[in-house]
Order: C-alpha cells, then structure tokens, then sequence
C-alpha cells in the first residue's frame, strides 16, 4: 500500500470518526473530547522528539477537532463551517496535495448522508458543500508550490553544505601549500588538491 493511500484512507477515517463521536457523544462532551485532542497535541510537540510521523498526526488531530466542531455546531448551517476549508488548505500543505481531494470527497459524502433533501431546508444546506469542491484545485495548486519550495530549499541547503565543507577544506589547504611554498613537490601537491576538488565537484554535479 502506498503511503499517499495509506494517509487518504486514515483521513477518510479520521472524518467518518468524528462524525460518529459527534453523533453518539452527549453534547456537553464535545468540549472534553476536542480538549483531550489539543493536550495530545501539545504532548507529542514538547515531548518527544521531532519525527516525520508528526505531520500525519498533526493532520488526523486538526481534522478531528475541526469536524467534531463543524458537526456538533449544526452541520452544514454551522457558523463555524468556513473552518472546513482551513482543513482542506492544511492537509494539501501537512501532507500529499492530493490528500485534499479525498478528504473533500469524504466529507462531501458524510454530510450528504445527513442532509434531509425532502425538506425546504435541504438546498440552503447543499450551498456550503458545493464550494467545498471548487477550493480543491486552488488547495492542490498551494500544496505543489509549497512542496517544491520545499525541494528548492533542499537543493539549495546541500549546495550550500557542500561548497562550506568539502570546497572550503581543499582551498584551506591549497593557502597553506601556497604559503608554505617550497618548489615543484607542493606544486605537485596543489594539483592533485585541485584535481580532487574537479572529481568531487563532477560526481556532486552528476547526482544532483
């Protein structure tokens, strides 16, 4: 299984989660269930040391506590239902861009099953789903341009590591050849120096 599949399908989980919590919990619970997610949140953050598992985590919690929110203020006729499309932008940048599309899709699903369509109400309702489809696009946009800063950062902090340690070691020793100079040995020494550096710049080149 693919690790894109794997994080889609822990966040359709995490959706289909909360609206479970929401609908079977009293509602004077929700408040201690969102609470115990934040102090889980602040403990993986400031007590143990910092792993890639995080951005996982930090967006399993985010979409728990955004949806148990959204589903126990009222649904889709939630005043708090933009907070949803905060959920959609974070998940394209804590994870795969393409995360956002399946869980926009997950959610779409979840509150369609909710929504009565027989009632005068159930077009006023639809209204907020249909936007949530229309945010992906600009969702996947934000999450390439963000990962490929990302990749260019990267990139760049290599070079950089590589031009401040390997380069920077041979030129030390080629000054103090230089300084030192005593006739054609150092002259010798000099010119493998430069042709080691010719060879560690080429296969530096070839792997970028």
């Amino acid at each position: 299984m693919s690790l894109v599949l794997t994080h889609a399908i822990i966040l359709i989980v995490a959706v289909v989660g909360a609206f479970l919590l929401a609908k079977t919990l009293p509602p004077q619970y929700d408040i201690y269930v969102i609470a115990l997610l934040f102090i889980v949140y602040y403990l993986q953050k400031h007590l143990f040391p910092e792993q890639k598992v995080y951005r996982l985590a930090d967006s399993v919690i985010f979409t728990l506590i955004i949806m148990l929110i959204v589903f126990s203020s009222g649904g889709t006729e939630s005043s708090l239902f933009f907070l949803t499309y905060f959920l959609i932008f974070a998940l394209a940048l804590l994870l795969e861009p393409i995360i956002s599309i399946t869980t926009t899709t997950a959610i779409v699903i979840v509150f369609l099953l909710t929504i009565n369509l027989n009632t005068q109400d159930s077009i006023k309702s639809l209204i907020p789903l249909i936007t949530l489809p229309f945010l992906v696009p600009f969702a996947l946009f934000l999450g390439k341009e963000y990962r490929n800063n990302l990749l260019n950062s990267y990139e760049k902090m290599e070079s950089f590591i590589f031009l401040s340690t390997v380069i920077k070691g041979h030129i030390s020793k080629i000054s103090e050849v230089t300084e030192n100079f005593t006739g054609d040995q150092d002259l010798d020494h000099i010119k493998q120096i430069t042709r080691r550096m010719e060879k560690l710049i080429e296969k530096y080149e070839e792997s970028v």
